[in-house]
């Protein structure tokens, strides 16, 4: 059977998680838009994002797991190059993210995102809600709620966050790219 996503559960060290948290706090937020809708007014994403894009130690850290899943799973052209994302869900906004991929298919670019990356920031404790779901393929079971747990797929998958009901979800998510899709 096809392998559709690489999952390690909880694997992300804690003093690692607060790293990338403090690099966040070091960066100005703001609302998050999408490919196509630019306006900050977008019912198809609620969310809060900070750029960690350029910072080498998170990119490092991503790439090393980006690299295994690769290697284990997909087998695609991918390099070290990427956006970093630093993404909260709050409840009080009703944060979510509707079904999408995560590559802008519309974009005249000589690469396209290839394997997309996202890791679970959050204790399930502090938030309600918040599943991340694939919509074409199984989605990973509960175990990817924990703190520290790295997801890795192909940037092509379909796939959403649902809203959150309480409290806060964060995330950091990262698309490494590769030669245009063919």
């Amino acid at each position: 059977m096809r392998q559709n996503w690489q999952m390690w559960s909880g694997v992300m060290k804690p003093d690692t998680i607060d790293f990338i948290v403090a690099e966040a706090d070091k960066v100005s937020s703001q609302t998050a838009t999408t490919f196509n809708n630019k306006s900050e007014k977008n019912s198809f994403r609620s969310s809060e994002v900070s750029w960690l894009t350029g910072n080498h130690v998170i990119q490092g850290i991503l790439w090393d797991f980006v690299s295994a899943a690769n290697n284990n799973a997909f087998r695609v052209q991918v390099a070290n190059k990427c956006d970093i994302q630093f993404t909260e869900y709050h409840a009080s906004k009703k944060g979510h993210y509707d079904w999408h991929h995560d590559v802008d298919w519309s974009a005249d670019n000589t690469t396209d995102r290839k394997l997309s990356v996202t890791v679970q920031l959050s204790d399930p404790e502090e938030y309600e809600g918040g599943f991340f779901e694939f919509s074409e393929c199984p989605t990973p079971d509960d175990s990817s709620r924990k703190k520290g747990t790295v997801l890795v797929f192909p940037s092509y998958l379909k796939h959403r966050v649902s809203p959150v009901i309480k409290g806060t979800r964060r995330s950091l998510v990262s698309w490494f790219e590769g030669p245009r899709w063919q």
